[in-house]
């Protein structure tokens, strides 16, 4: 096993650890912060291995989706990181990154598509569809921003919330969706892997609708964001 591997697989099974740690520690706790920093490092670490071996392997897809993980991570923290509204340069520089992943994902979609394999570099359309959508919602997110400043309050939440729910979901379905053969016969029938799977989806789902219904009846009072955490540090009365 050479060392990028490793660290990759060793950093994927902290981050999963990590997020659901984060996940259901009482936000705002140190507990909840420790979580969450180690989700970030792992991530950052996940991402960049894997982005690096699969440029190896001459695997686009892949390396396509490590930046995008890589790049929602970043801005998430810096998000978090960030005192009132503004922006900076590095949201200029994760817009053109963002923008080029977005036109490319979804070129390499129409490429498979439209070949007569159905496939482009080893995937069919729905990956390549699937990121790109993502990556443009993102696009959307970061020139809205900008044009306005910066953000504060529910959208900054929500703009942590959802960008690190996303990466909790890339570690978690690489793992228990595409390796499924290394887990139990019984998890693979009853469909747990696909709870733990699509786990941190249903999770951005519910707190995006509690941040908005707390804002809405007056119930939360603003607390700084936990760094690394896939939820916001959010509490009601």
């Amino acid at each position: 096993m050479t060392f990028p591997l490793f660290l990759h697989i060793a950093s994927g099974t902290a981050g999963i650890l990590s997020g659901f740690a984060a996940s259901f520690l009482r936000k705002g706790s140190r507990r909840h912060g420790v979580a969450g920093n180690v989700f970030v490092v792992s991530m950052l670490l996940l991402s960049s291995t894997g982005s690096y071996m699969a440029m190896l392997r001459h695997e686009p897809g892949n390396v396509m989706g490590g930046i995008l993980t890589f790049y929602m991570v970043v801005t998430a923290c810096v998000t978090a990181r960030r005192e009132g509204a503004g922006t900076g340069l590095m949201d200029w520089g994760g817009l053109c990154v963002v923008l080029t992943l977005a036109a490319c994902e979804l070129t390499y979609g129409t490429q498979a598509a439209l070949s007569p394999t159905g496939m482009k570099a080893g995937y069919p359309p729905g990956p390549y569809f699937m990121l790109g959508t993502v990556a443009v919602l993102a696009t959307v997110g970061d020139i809205r921003m900008l044009i306005r400043r910066g953000i504060s309050g529910t959208q900054r939440i929500a703009r942590h919330l959802w960008r690190m729910c996303f990466a909790f979901f890339v570690a978690s379905s690489s793992l228990f969706l595409a390796r499924q053969q290394y887990f139990p016969e019984l998890m693979r029938r009853t469909g747990t892997l696909y709870l733990l799977s699509f786990l941190p989806l249903l999770l951005l789902v519910f707190w995006l609708i509690r941040v908005r219904f707390a804002k809405a009846y007056g119930t939360w009072r603003r607390r700084p964001i936990a760094i690394g955490g896939p939820q916001p540090s959010l509490s009601t009365r």
